[in-house]
């Protein structure tokens, strides 16, 4: 089942982006454990658990970390993994006697992979903040938005899951290789922030060329080509356009008969409003899926803008899979694909955070006896 089929990881129970690096992990194939404190799980005040699908796919065990043998019982449960990861702010992973120090000392070859929003260091390393907040301090939040507005937040999509728990799942798996090679593990720091400015790498080779400007809506990636932006339809819905290249531009024009010379200059910039006004009327005369209709099997880069109710049953989506219904929930499917060894869904998310502490105890070496004395000592 995946390709990380035997790679052991310890996941401490947060919100968001660790999540959703364990959810990718999981599908991949590992085998990860959720630890969570003992109580309500932590998504369970802003989520309904059995609905919260970044916590698919693994088990879950329940401990008192506060007690002396609940520690001990993570601490053994980390000395059998290959990769632990967390969400905390710098310093509480420390403060539970469960810092990179103590582990890895136990268990030299561990990879402990570390979520923060801003990193484990520098002057905002407490602070808190959200997804919004990163963004905002990479530079790439004031570029997203309209000319006559402010910047515009993107979902929580940028800062915690591309540039925070893919980041995150990226510098884990490299470490992994390297630990394998050199016998000894290390600290993945991965900072949200951080993530968001490598995401921008490409907006910074513009600027440095001159072709970026610092006002929105003003370059050719921003909504502010008339050739790359969204238009409303005579229905009320939306089109995405983005015909970047000679030939495929050309037949955005071929297809909406449009023969105004002013399109000739398509890089022209003086003329993008003018030729975004034509562009907003010319669309306005069908309905989306008639100009999606016309559009199909060519290259002019015209699609639907989906709802997350019309996204799943799209023809492409269907064919690949892309989304599946399963327990109730209709989900994103795991991605990438691999020939060899294809992911699968494994356990479904579920609101009882303690169901599987006595299997995963039992399967992670704990015996009989061991697993009864911290049941009765309510560590469990």
């Amino acid at each position: 089942m995946g390709p990380l089929k035997g790679i052991r990881v310890i996941e401490f129970a947060g919100l968001g982006p660790a999540p959703f690096c364990g959810m990718m992990l999981a599908d991949m194939g590992a085998e990860v454990v959720r630890i969570d404190r003992k109580g309500k799980s932590a998504s369970a005040a802003l989520f309904d658990p059995d609905k919260d699908i970044l916590n698919r796919g693994r088990r879950a065990i329940a401990l008192d970390l506060k007690h002396p043998e609940g520690l001990a019982t993570a601490l053994q449960l980390i000395d059998g993994a290959e990769v632990l990861i967390e969400g905390f702010r710098p310093g509480v992973m420390e403060r539970l006697g469960l810092g990179p120090d103590v582990c890895l000392a136990r268990n030299p070859r561990l990879v402990f992979g570390r979520m923060t929003g801003w990193g484990q260091s520098g002057p905002l390393a407490h602070t808190a903040g959200h997804d919004i907040n990163y963004l905002g301090l990479s530079g790439a939040l004031d570029a997203i938005g309209r000319s006559d507005s402010g910047p515009v937040p993107p979902l929580n999509l940028v800062a915690d899951f591309g540039g925070g728990a893919m980041l995150l799942a990226v510098g884990v798996l490299a470490a992994v290789i390297e630990a394998r090679s050199s016998g000894k593990g290390q600290v993945v720091d991965a900072a949200m922030t951080d993530g968001c400015a490598m995401l921008m790498a490409m907006n910074y080779t513009l600027k440095a060329m001159g072709q970026w400007t610092m006002q929105r809506q003003s370059n050719f990636l921003d909504g502010g080509a008339h050739f790359y932006d969204t238009y409303a339809c005579a229905d009320g819905k939306w089109l995405a356009v983005g015909p970047i290249e000679p030939q495929f531009y050309a037949l955005l024009l071929e297809k909406c008969e449009i023969d105004d010379p002013r399109f000739a200059q398509q890089w022209d910039r003086s003329q993008w409003p003018a030729l975004k006004q034509v562009l907003r009327e010319v669309f306005a005369t069908r309905t989306r899926d008639a100009w999606c209709a016309l559009f199909a099997g060519t290259d002019a880069c015209i699609t639907p803008v989906l709802d997350m109710d019309e996204a799943p049953a799209h023809p492409h989506n269907r064919a690949r899979q892309a989304y599946v219904e399963r327990d109730g929930l209709t989900q994103p499917a795991p991605a990438p694909r691999f020939s060899r060894t294809p992911s699968e869904l494994g356990a479904p998310p579920f609101a009882d955070n303690a169901r599987d502490t006595e299997a995963v105890l039992a399967d992670w070496g704990f015996s009989p006896d061991r697993i009864a004395k911290l049941r009765a000592a309510k560590v469990l």
